[in-house]
């Protein structure tokens, strides 16, 4: 998944930077998030991510259907399970480990509540922040679904490496 998080564009230019990058996502099997807009989302991407400041998954799940794929960010157990119970397809959970965007929102959650959450809901769980090559494998072994991560990513030198070593530790995690 790829998700398009551009807080100071307008919802013409969110869904035209949508409504580019669909058919390279599509031709690679991948769904692309607009963050926050669902209204953007239905019309050029595969789905919506929706934040604290966004409409409750309830609504947007009763408006745009089962077809809309719809992520919450969540940063607690209560959180978690509303998402779920909202009709959420999944959950970004976080923050794991100390980052520094995070910082000003108080402590990370930690491993242990990612796992109490990962044990606890029935859909997906993605591990976010301070993820990096040094503890994604903590965060998948704690029953985390996925990771999500800008800069374990952005500031990656060999794309193709890093993914393929995130994908074997987790063929083995799954056996």
């Amino acid at each position: 998944m790829v998700q398009i998080r551009e807080r100071d564009l307008s919802a013409r230019e969110v869904y035209s930077l949508a409504e580019a990058v669909m058919p390279e996502a599509r031709a690679r099997d991948t769904q692309v998030l607009v963050n926050d807009r669902a209204d953007v989302a239905a019309c050029a991407s595969s789905g919506v991510h929706l934040t604290t400041r966004s409409l409750p998954v309830r609504v947007v799940r009763e408006i745009f259907g089962s077809e809309m794929c719809i992520g919450v960010s969540t940063h607690g157990m209560e959180e978690a399970i509303a998402a779920e119970q909202g009709g959420a397809d999944f959950i970004v959970f976080g923050p794991v480990f100390e980052t520094e965007s995070k910082r000003a929102f108080g402590p990370p959650v930690g491993i242990s509540a990612l796992r109490g959450v990962a044990e606890r809901v029935k859909i997906p769980v993605i591990a976010l922040g301070g993820i990096r090559t040094d503890n994604f494998r903590q965060a998948l072994a704690a029953g985390a679904a996925g990771i999500a991560g800008i800069s374990l990513f952005a500031g990656c030198e060999d794309m193709s490496s890093l993914i393929t070593e995130i994908k074997e530790f987790d063929s083995v995690r799954t056996r």
